[in-house]
Parts: C-alpha cells; structure tokens; sequence
C-alpha cells in the first residue's frame, strides 16, 4: 500500500496513520496481526483475554505472526484490577503502543517510555487532554459524537481542530471513520491518524457471533443510540429490544451515587463490571440481553471484508478523494 506520512506514522515507524482500534471482545490477534502486517497497527483490550495465560499467549501469538508495531489498550481506572499485569507482561513482549481509557495514565506513561513504547489517551475534551499531554503522553486519540462505545458529546469537525490548535502532540480522529473519503475529510481537518472500530466488527477475522456481523452491514446511523446505562459512561450501541426495554439511563439512585463524591469511586467500578459482563455475553452468544457496541459509522458499512480489504478500502479511497477534490 502507497505510504500515508504524518507525525503519528513517524512517531510509531508504520506506513499509514491507521490504528485498527482497540474493541471489547472483538480485536483479536487475526485482526492486530492483519492491520498492523498492512502497514498500520492493530491494537485490542488486554481484557479481550482472560484469564490472564490467555492475554501472555495471545501476545506471543501476535510477536510470532508479525513484526510490526502492535498495540495494547489497558482501562487505568479501578474497575480493572488486573492492570498492572496487563502492563507488566505487554512491557515484557515489547509492546509498541500503549492506549490508556478511563482513568489516570501516569504509570502506563513512565514505565511504557522506559522500554520506548508510545503512550495516546483516550480523551473527549480539552482539559483532559492537556492533562495527560503535561503527564508525558505522546498523543491522543480525540473520541468525538458518533464514535462506537464510550464516545464524546463533540462533533469531531469541531474537536479535531480545537485540539489540533491547542496541543501541541500528535491528534488521532475517533468515530465515523469507514472509508477512504471519511479518513480523508478527518486528516483534512488536521488529525495525524484515524482509529477505526465499526468497520472492523464486518470482518471475516472478527470471531463475533453472524448477528452482530449483521447488525452493522443493516443498521443505519439512526440505529445507534448513546446510552449511560451499560457502564456507567456514555457509549453508543445498537438499538435493540433488549436497549429499548432497560432504558439509555442510569437508575435513579445509581446516577445519584455515581455522581456523589464520596460514593464514585466505589460505583463506577461497579458499574463498569457489570456493563462488560453484559458486553460480553452479547457478542460471543445470542442472548435476550443483546448489546452490541457501535458507532454511527454503520451507516456506511454495506458487507463483510476481510481486514486487508478494508486496509486497502481505506488507504486507495483516501487517495481517490484528494485526487478528486478540487
């Protein structure tokens, strides 16, 4: 594939500004591999695997079956107790890409640069960017309104240059991006790499049951819906009987707890292991309980490819649309 250069392809020695991104219970190592083996880099959940022989098998499947960078998505806040050994035994394979979520990075930052590993954050705002760029990270990944799971409540026309504009580290686009034209109109607006999530769920590599496949080669954009409900922090989903029935909100006395003080830093946790729980069931069996992760990017999604088509989808269609705008 033709190279795309940016400072986030610089930064990580990879051919594209492509990060296959790092999805509950969807990336695996057929998927990281293939993204990372066309020229960008593929990333999952250290949670994706458990127990954790799992996680230490499948990072020595994934060095075995590609050379290139790979990544590692770790959640830094308390509902993950497994987190220091998720660093620990993805320090220990050389890991390239670390991508923090949902918490403080700091640790992740220091002992992720000692082996010279890059670290990007999670962020939906200015201020909690800047935090994490005054901690040390190397980047950001700018989740705007749209994007599938936890996502922002800005639209990315206006976050990717905001943040472009007041950073002074590189700025990956998060949500919408399925195509050439999408990427395209997101480096347009300043961002120095794309993370792609939706469309990769319609793979052939995605080991996730065919309903799910199906629901996002089907759905529209006026399918997803955000809701609070699952973990506790805005996502976007599939709407589906099941969402329809328990509501997009939090309880009542839950919300009140979780935006109590005092209370938070118990909940939240909580709230955090019971959505995975439901995550999980979801999309590895057919279940009353369906919640299916995505973002409006369905909408543009018509079939099922394999991840080295939709590399390629993406990389030829990014020059199709520059080449063609006046």
């Amino acid at each position: 594939m033709k190279p795309i250069p940016t400072n986030f392809t610089k930064l990580l020695g990879i051919d594209v500004p492509i990060i296959g991104a790092p999805m509950f219970l969807v990336s695996n190592v057929d998927i990281v591999t293939e993204v990372s083996n066309c020229g960008g880099i593929g990333t999952f959940p250290a949670l994706n695997y458990r127990p954790i022989e799992a996680y230490k098998k499948a990072l020595v499947d994934m060095r075995a079956r590609t050379k290139k960078p790979i990544g590692v998505n770790i959640i830094v806040n308390k509902s993950n107790s497994r987190q220091a050994e998720d660093l620990k035994y993805a320090l220990d394979a050389g890991v390239n890409l670390f991508i923090t979520s949902l918490g403080n990075p700091s640790t992740v930052i220091v002992e992720g640069h000692k082996i010279g590993a890059k670290i990007i954050c999670d962020v939906t705002n200015l201020d909690h960017a800047k935090k994490v760029q005054d901690l040390g990270a190397d980047g950001v990944i700018a989740v705007g309104y749209g994007a599938g799971g936890h996502a922002g409540p800005i639209s990315p026309i206006v976050l990717i240059p905001w943040l472009k504009r007041e950073l002074k580290i590189p700025v990956i686009a998060a949500g919408g991006v399925t195509d050439g034209p999408t990427m395209a109109a997101m480096l347009a607006l300043g961002a120095d790499g794309v993370s792609v999530g939706t469309r990769f769920i319609a793979s052939k590599e995605a080991q996730v049951e065919n309903g799910y496949k199906n629901a996002i080669v089907t759905s529209s954009p006026e399918d997803i819906v955000l809701t609070t409900r699952i973990s506790g922090t805005p996502a976007n989903v599939i709407r589906t009987p099941y969402i329809d029935k328990v509501g997009t909100d939090l309880p009542w006395a839950i919300g009140a707890l979780k935006n109590n003080k005092l209370a938070k830093k118990y909940v939240t946790p909580l709230i955090h292991l019971f959505g995975m729980r439901a995550l999980d069931q979801a999309a590895n069996k057919p279940t009353w309980k369906t919640v299916w992760s995505a973002g409006q990017g369905v909408g543009l999604i018509d079939d099922v490819l394999s991840c080295r088509e939709i590399m390629e989808t993406l990389v030829n269609g990014y020059f199709e649309t520059i080449e063609q705008m006046p």
